[in-house]
């Protein structure tokens, strides 16, 4: 029995993901990845040095788009359904998201003030669960 499971676990496979998979961890849109990114699987070793050594393309993605719309909407400080809420469905430039910074549609304006709100909720239920908790330490 031993024998039949050291032999398994000798040859581990190397796991990999897809290349959307590997963007979506990177934080960056795939379809302005180079083609070879694109067209190959992403093991967890390269995805960990993608992450801790970024390369040239992948630094330039970052800072200067075009972004996901999870990472538009970071930067922006809404959510995505916000993002849709206000029209915003393609991935944006850095330039673009400051330029819609500044112009400071109302859109935006409203969507942030919601997740403010939304934000504010979630501290007090976290607050309220906390208290409940403490006091239900004491009673037992």
């Amino acid at each position: 029995m031993l024998d039949t499971l050291d032999g398994m676990t000798s040859h581990q496979t190397t796991q990999t993901m897809k290349p959307a998979t590997a963007a979506k961890k990177l934080g960056v849109y795939l379809e302005a990845t180079p083609a070879e990114f694109q067209e190959g699987v992403v093991s967890r070793a390269e995805l960990n040095t993608l992450q801790s050594d970024p390369p040239q393309w992948l630094q330039e993605l970052r800072r200067n788009g075009p972004h996901p719309r999870p990472v538009v909407a970071s930067k922006l400080g809404v959510s995505i359904a916000g993002l849709a809420r206000g029209g915003v469905t393609e991935p944006l430039t850095t330039e673009q998201i400051e330029a819609l910074k500044q112009e400071g549609p109302e859109w935006l304006q409203k969507e942030r003030a919601t997740q403010a709100d939304v934000r504010k909720e979630t501290v007090r239920i976290k607050e309220r669960d906390a208290a409940r908790a403490e006091q239900g330490d004491r009673d037992a």
